[in-house]
């Protein structure tokens, strides 16, 4: 049984929203004018909650941090007009959030507008706090996201639990001191997660009210 928690930092894509498909369309649209050819589907969904960096800096080895950025603008520039057309919410999860005791938040790669956005469009930004991406500051594993959300909201991190789907996600739970929480129905590897220790295992947003 999961005890209550004062603060729950939620990842985004992958734990409350299932958005493979625009990130993965975007990505692959980008990656293509880079001159990449098309990359499977699910080689890109590996690297969702990570930051995209990673993936740039694997399919283009020769490139440098600027060419990096320039890429990162240009997916994000396609990713939006997309309108999150493919991005459903996962079932559950809505009533998860509205059952659920305590303040909330958000721990994504996502800056805090996209991230905002997302919410707002599927009628999810309603039962947050706040919302907390991650804006001009090293991304997940490590732990600066939670930390923002915490000072934000003056919350202990032993009084606060993380939940994603993702090894970055865990990883950076345990640097910032707060419990983790692995979800099993999102784009992130079990055995990553599991290397991390996560507090607690879920396979249904249900399972964190009970």
């Amino acid at each position: 049984m999961i005890p209550r928690f004062h603060l729950y930092l939620f990842d985004v894509d992958g734990t409350l929203v299932d958005s493979a498909s625009d990130i993965c369309t975007a990505v692959r649209q980008a990656l293509g004018e880079a001159g990449v050819d098309s990359l499977p589907e699910a080689y890109l969904r590996s690297f969702i909650g990570h930051h995209l960096f990673d993936l740039f800096r694997e399919v283009l080895p020769e490139s440098t941090p600027q060419d990096h950025e320039r890429l990162l603008a240009r997916y994000r520039a396609i990713y939006l007009a997309r309108r999150h057309a493919s991005t459903r919410v996962y079932p559950g999860v809505e009533e998860m959030l509205a059952g659920l005791g305590g303040m909330k938040s958000t721990a994504t790669t996502k800056s805090s507008e996209t991230a905002r956005q997302v919410l707002e469009l599927f009628g999810l930004a309603r039962h947050f706090d706040h919302i907390q991406g991650t804006d001009g500051f090293p991304s997940k594993p490590a732990p600066d996201v939670i930390f923002k959300s915490l000072e934000r909201l003056g919350v202990r991190p032993e009084d606060c639990l993380l939940v994603g789907d993702a090894g970055p996600d865990m990883e950076a739970g345990r640097r910032a001191g707060v419990r983790t929480c692995a979800v099993t129905w999102g784009y992130g590897d079990p055995e990553a997660m599991r290397a991390h220790n996560p507090d607690f295992w879920i396979g249904s947003p249900a399972e964190l009210l009970s």
